[in-house]
Parts: structure tokens; sequence; C-alpha cells
């Protein structure tokens, strides 16, 4: 079973690397580019075979690991 967890920064919270690419887009030409968040996607690959219980442990995953739940949000998707 494959898990996809999509971590991205809260609304609110400065996103210092999207602002350099949003800023590089509009050196490229690319002017109407109004804002720019950058994440990041994680794959996993499980051995558990009930879709349930491998969210609730990905979950568990991105809590304490996988993102940091002060100024990050997360996404989990069961592929």
């Amino acid at each position: 079973m494959k898990a996809r967890v999509h971590v991205m920064l809260k609304d609110g919270v400065l996103d210092p690397q999207g602002e350099a690419v949003k800023h590089a887009l509009g050196t490229l030409g690319f002017s109407g580019v109004a804002g720019v968040r950058q994440g990041k996607v994680i794959d996993l690959d499980l051995t558990a075979t009930d879709a349930a219980a491998a969210e609730a442990e990905v979950r568990v995953m991105c809590e304490k690991l996988l993102a940091n739940t002060v100024i990050e949000k997360f996404t989990v998707e069961i592929l």
C-alpha cells in the first residue's frame, strides 16, 4: 500500500522560498504569478493492508517527524 503526504506552511506563515520562486518567475518573464507557496510531497511504501490503519499510522508519522505541526499543515492520501 502507498501513501502520499502533502506538507504546506500554514496560512499566515511567511514563505521565503515561495517568495524566491515568485521573484525568479517574474525575472523569467512570468508576470502573471501573484503568489507562490512551496511545500513538499512525501511518498511512502507501507506494509499495511488496512487503509484506515495505514492512514492513522501515517498521521502519527506526520505529527512526530514528517511535519512541523506548529507552522505546517499536512494531508494524507492512501493510494
